[in-house]
């Protein structure tokens, strides 16, 4: 069989260069039909206060500690930490059973005081609260750590137990491996064409288009090529920045309205509160040359069908590599031509 151009509604395999791996695309069982599980819808009436949370302002949490009658972003200590600062440094011999104990720290981080209102549905000015509070958090806890992860798990069928939007913010003194992996990729384009990876891709996502869902004048975001999970999104800048905390007033700005947007296609796709896993990777705050990143946030949601049908990472997926149904363009099509007014709202707040 001779070899041409590569056919788009045929099986496929396509790499992803920040993590050197390859998803199988499938595009002709998007038309199957699904009698698998369904997921109970999970939007109910909030309030905006609720006086049994542990996260609204006022009240008392699980640990006994009280919250402030914050307004705005509200940041604390977790009562559950998965990382303690005091730990003894240790590790194991053995070549086959190779252990180090770790140190780090975790917080919350409170989108407000509002109880009822996720990402979407806060104005852009209070997201913006919400991105400097983020660029902070990272210069306070980089000084000390080799890495801090800012993320939000929102939705039950992401584990999120607590209602009140609200996200997290782990630091480390080591590099986790989804880091280290975009690490060394970075490191290795840089090497090998003198130019920054996710630089080069966000300025050729932006000519080709057919896989951007928002953009402005200072990001982007697209339904990566390499996208495994139906709805995934990568959000770029179109500078070279290598975290948070880089960016200028403009671009603090910028990426409220863009995250807000995007949060809201989101939303707007099967008029729910769309569950996601949402994470920012910018450069290690570890001493060191990491002219070779490029700040960039994930946005994994769960999501296939409907509300209540989602895409499941088993069988072939755990067992051998990603695959999928619907292609990347369709999806960022999906996600482009939607409304950018909120269900919810008839202003769009």
């Amino acid at each position: 069989m001779t070899q041409g151009e590569l056919i788009a509604d045929a099986p496929q395999r396509r790499f992803n260069p920040l993590k050197g791996e390859w998803v199988l695309v499938s595009p002709h069982r998007s038309k199957r039909p699904w009698q698998g599980r369904t997921e109970t819808q999970e939007d109910t009436e909030r309030p905006a206060y609720d006086p049994q949370c542990y996260l609204c302002a006022g009240n008392a949490r699980s640990s006994g500690a009280t919250n402030p009658n914050y307004s705005g972003p509200f940041v604390f200590d977790n009562d559950f930490p998965a990382l303690l600062s005091d730990t003894q440094e240790g590790k194991t011999r053995h070549p086959l059973f190779r252990a180090e104990n770790v140190q780090g720290t975790a917080r919350v981080m409170c989108y407000s005081e509002r109880h009822d209102l996720t990402l979407p549905e806060l104005s852009q000015t209070d997201i913006r609260a919400v991105v400097d509070v983020w660029a902070e958090q990272i210069v306070e806890l980089g000084a000390y750590w080799h890495w801090v992860a800012v993320f939000e798990n929102k939705g039950e069928l992401m584990g999120c137990s607590q209602p009140h939007p609200h996200g997290q913010i782990w630091a480390s003194n080591f590099i986790p491996n989804e880091v280290a992996t975009e690490d060394a990729r970075q490191k290795e384009w840089l090497e090998s064409n003198g130019r920054v990876l996710l630089v080069d891709y966000a300025a050729e996502e932006a000519k080709r288009g057919d896989r951007t869902v928002v953009e402005n004048d200072d990001w982007i975001v697209v339904v990566p090529w390499w996208a495994t999970w139906p709805f995934e999104t990568l959000m770029l800048p179109r500078r070279h920045v290598l975290r948070l905390p880089d960016l200028t007033e403009a671009e603090r700005t910028s990426l409220a309205e863009i995250l807000k947007r995007l949060t809201i296609a989101y939303d707007n796709l099967f008029l729910t509160e769309f569950p996601y896993t949402m994470g920012w990777h910018g450069a290690p705050t570890k001493a060191g040359d990491h002219g070779h990143w490029q700040l960039h946030a994930h946005f994994y949601p769960p999501l296939l069908r409907s509300a209540t049908v989602r895409k499941f990472m088993v069988g072939f997926e755990m067992l051998a590599e990603a695959q999928r149904d619907l292609t990347p363009e369709s999806a960022a099509a999906r996600l482009r031509d939607l409304p950018g007014v909120h269900y919810k709202s008839g202003s769009g707040g």
